[in-house]
């Protein structure tokens, strides 16, 4: 007699996991949209660091707030990919570990940008001669604004790579799998000064799938699939 059983404690375990990466990558849509917000309303994109400086040194509170917000969403980001490398998704197929260790990656960056952030809300002032900004400003800046990138670009990379992911995972998870590919490429534009128009529409697309995929994570449903997909049963035992 052939017996097929999914183990109920590998299920309930992956469901956990997956309604808690769902809640946490809502936090990091959350946390990331209250950073821009705070960010764009200090007027701290200037086109030069000591213009940029003295936007600062006017607005510390509100580009604190942003600073503090980046690295909760940082932070929040690497501890969502952590738990979803235990959904099924993540633990079936080659390539195993990808998306969430670039996603934990992009958390670490990240978090990372915020510290450097609230540590230029902290000491900004406004320089007497823009010629001669103290040193270690200007590497606190520039980092601010390389890790920030970088964060961007590595989330942009886990999106791509989860875009094939999910199309393999059918459901619910393949409609959003076309949205994930072109909202990852869109998000390598970050580096080219040229694609400036383009930047804001990634980043909120980037917001609309943390907020889509944690929705479809959150709600259980993600973990279920493995024994409704065609070609894909649950492990067997013979007895």
């Amino acid at each position: 007699m052939q017996i097929s059983h999914q183990p109920g404690s590998d299920a309930a375990a992956g469901t956990a996991a997956a309604r808690k990466a769902g809640a946490l990558l809502i936090l990091t849509a959350a946390a990331t949209l209250v950073a821009v917000v705070a960010r764009v309303s200090a007027d701290a994109d200037q086109p030069t660091l000591a213009e940029s400086l003295s936007a600062i040194s006017e607005s510390r509170g509100l580009y604190g707030i942003g600073g503090a917000a980046r690295l909760v969403s940082g932070v929040t980001l690497i501890i969502g990919a952590w738990l979803l490398s235990k959904t099924w998704p993540i633990r079936e197929g080659p390539g195993k570990p990808i998306v969430p260790a670039l996603l934990a990656v992009s958390g670490i960056f990240t978090a990372v940008s915020g510290v450097c952030a609230i540590a230029l809300a902290l000491s900004a002032s406004v320089p007497a001669d823009p010629g001669a900004i103290d040193a270690s400003t200007e590497t606190m800046a520039y980092l601010r604004w390389l890790t920030g990138k970088v964060g961007f670009t590595a989330a942009g990379l886990a999106l791509v790579i989860a875009a094939l992911r999910q199309w393999k995972a059918g459901g619910a998870l393949r409609y959003v799998s076309p949205a994930s590919a072109i909202i990852g490429i869109t998000m390598q534009f970050i580096w080219f000064d040229a694609a400036t128009i383009v930047h804001p529409v990634s980043g909120a697309a980037f917001f609309a799938w943390l907020v889509a995929v944690g929705g479809l994570l959150l709600t259980g449903r993600v973990e279920q699939r493995p024994a409704a997909m065609p070609g894909s049963s649950p492990p067997s035992r013979r007895g």
